[in-house]
């Protein structure tokens, strides 16, 4: 029995423990957090053996006689399954501290279970060698992610969060399942690498129908209505995995399915530009407008996974024009933000659900002055917010310089090739300054200032189960950061497999690595001198203490603070033809006033043309036919006799 192998058994009876031990609350948990921990180790270690011995391995049996499962591990399941191995361990630690409610016992195990098994339908679908072992770990995927999302299923919004992701989920499915159908049908078999030999109508057509399937699952504008519901319904480790990993699998899948088609029409890669640039601007716009500090932060899953899109673009487009160094600086920086993003998204994740579970309130304008009471939370929080900012010296910097280099190789082509360029460059830009905007709102509200709420004001730091798998993830990020060469290395090594794909010069990639590496430790030379002689000049200088200036106000109070609707008000208005913004406002209009006050709420516009254009329509058609429906059961024989009659005259006539 190989490591791998070993991790799935593990993790398995890591899933199943909880229900056995119930009895003993503590010991429950800290059996399935060690076990957990202890299974992804051993696939982590598989990983790195499989990397530095052979290239693939394969596994298969067959299942109900006829139908064969396989499995393969290439260099692109190998990377991909790192965001796994690496993030589901601290959710499991994390999930120590913050399931501490005895009377939840058995929830809970129905959680730890189908955590687990979440954890493993994500190998699956990673290590699928063949259409049919992809769809049935694809369905396992997103049933077991529907019971998480349900975890408190008594709350209203909870069910319809469930019900919206498995809509979307199922729908998802369809699609790619019906790529699934055209590749068997022209091919008679139920390999990826069929999918080469199909005619290019038909390479189009099972792309874009595989594109929407998989881009539901990932989030990717205006398929992403699901993502802001679900993400505050489930608890915040769960949060953490489907949005550093489970999206993940549509970017996967996305992958998967390009090369394995082996097409390189421009149109493709100039698509998912298009849903990569759309994404990741109007992902952090609505993101700017949510006062829910776990919506906000899925929209940013929006925006990344923008950014992913992005990156992937810029390669098909330089696969396109057979431009290598175009091709695999997109691909790579594509893989390497994939990284990146389950590091930071995960820490940010765990972040808010402990000022969550202290505060009792998800609504940043009801927190403040946290990171004085919860430091370690706060400091992480501020280095995940850096991070996903795209700024040095944290890992975002460096991913997404990658596909900015990419992008400059766009711009020697002509035409669309080059305006795609110029736009990209262009929405990178612009979705870096509004991240960074978005976070210094979340930042400063939530744990600066004073607390606004008494919630706030007695929060403090309780669990370091909670803290710990925190601090990983930001040391990470700032190793990546600085030390980047490995890890970019490791993103071009993953496309070592891929069929039609040509290696970038590795001395190109060691020489970008490097000038990014000193890049980072100069800014980071630069802020820790700067920090160090700000501490040597205020040595022997006394410190005083005040007040923070009113404003002109002679009792200042934390309601003259600024609110997370005032600061992003600006940018929200200059976007408002994306985003519908329904205010209420009773201002000054008299020399005294009464009392005045100013709410505001935004919509998304995908969701908005959801309901009122298709939802809302169809649930009007459906009343109209509720007549049908009587309720006596001889009618409803007939109804399926008509029916089989109908059919049978179709068929043969």
């Amino acid at each position: 029995m190989n490591a791998f192998s070993l991790s799935f058994i593990i993790i398995f009876a890591a899933g199943i423990m909880p229900f056995l031990t119930l009895r003993w609350f503590s010991a429950s948990r800290y059996i399935y957090s060690g076990l957990t921990t202890i299974g992804c180790i051993a696939g982590l270690w598989s990983l790195i053996n499989s990397t530095a011995g052979s290239a693939q391995t394969e596994w298969s049996w067959i299942w109900l006689h006829s139908l064969t499962l396989t499995f393969s591990l290439d260099s692109l399941s190998s990377y991909f399954l790192l965001p796994v191995f690496l993030v589901c361990p601290l959710a499991a630690i994390y999930s120590f501290g913050y399931f501490d409610q005895q009377e939840k016992g058995l929830r809970n195990s129905v959680s730890f279970f189908f955590t687990n098994i979440l954890i493993l339908s994500m190998t699956l679908v990673i290590t699928a060698g063949n259409l049919i072992t992809f769809a049935l770990s694809w369905e396992l995927m997103s049933l077991s992610s529907y019971f998480l999302v349900m975890y408190d299923y008594s709350k209203e919004n909870t069910r319809k969060a469930g019900y919206l992701y498995f809509i979307f989920a199922q729908t998802g499915a369809l699609f790619i399942f019906a790529s699934f159908g055209i590749i068997f049908s022209h091919t008679g078999h139920l390999l990826f690498s069929g999918a080469a030999a199909l005619p290019d109508q038909a390479k189009q057509l099972v792309f874009f129908l595989a594109f929407i399937g998989f881009a539901s699952k990932a989030g990717v504008f205006p398929f992403h209505v699901w993502l802001p519901h679900a993400h505050p319904a489930a608890p915040s480790h769960i949060s953490a995995i489907m949005s550093g990993v489970m999206i993940k699998m549509g970017i996967y899948g996305i992958f998967r399915m390009y090369f394995a088609l082996g097409s390189t029409d421009l149109l493709q890669g100039q698509t998912i530009l298009f849903f990569g640039m759309i994404s990741a601007i109007l992902g952090v716009v609505y993101a700017l407008g949510k006062h829910n500090l776990k919506r906000l932060l899925a929209y940013h899953s929006v925006e990344n996974i923008g950014i992913i899109l992005m990156g992937m673009g810029l390669g098909m487009i330089g696969m396109g024009h057979q431009n290598a160094i175009m091709a695999g600086f997109g691909f790579g920086g594509a893989l390497l933000h994939v990284l990146n993003h389950s590091l930071f998204k995960s820490l940010l994740f765990f972040g808010a659900g402990n000022v969550i579970k202290e505060t009792g309130t998800a609504h940043i304008d009801e927190m403040g002055g946290l990171m004085k009471k919860m430091t370690i939370t706060g400091k992480s929080f501020l280095t995940g917010s850096v991070s996903i900012s795209g700024l040095p010296p944290f890992n975002g910097f460096i991913s997404e310089f990658l596909i900015y280099f990419a992008a400059f190789q766009g711009l020697q082509y002509g035409h669309s090739s080059l305006l795609s360029s110029i736009l990209a460059i262009i929405s990178l830009a612009v979705t870096g300054g509004l991240a960074s905007f978005c976070f210094t709102k979340v930042v400063g509200i939530v744990f600066l200032g004073e607390p606004r709420t008494n919630g706030a004001a007695v929060a403090m730091e309780k669990s370091r189960a909670m803290t710990l798998p925190m601090i990983i993830p930001a040391i990470c990020c700032l190793m990546i950061g600085i030390f980047p060469q490995i890890f970019i290395n490791a993103a071009f090594a993953a496309l070592a497999d891929l069929p039609g794909i040509t290696a970038v010069n590795p001395k190109l990639v060691d020489t970008v690595g490097a000038d990014l590496a000193l890049a980072s430790r100069l800014f980071l030379f630069l802020f820790t001198t700067v920090m160090l002689c700000r501490k040597l000049l205020y040595r022997k200088k006394e410190i005083t203490q005040s007040s923070t200036w009113g404003c002109g106000f002679t009792r200042p109070s934390t309601r003259i603070q600024y609110t997370g609707t005032s600061y992003a008000r600006s940018v929200i208005d200059f976007f408002r033809p994306f985003v519908l913004v329904h205010e209420t406002a009773v201002l000054l209009d008299k020399i005294f006033p009464g009392r005045i006050h100013y709410k505001n709420h935004t919509e998304d516009i995908a969701e908005v043309g959801l309901t009122k254009g298709f939802s809302e329509p169809l649930l009007a058609l459906l009343k109209k036919l509720r007549w049908i429906q009587h309720g006596n059961v001889q009618l409803y024989i007939g109804y399926i006799i008509s029916t089989v009659l109908v059919l049978l005259l179709i068929l043969f006539t």
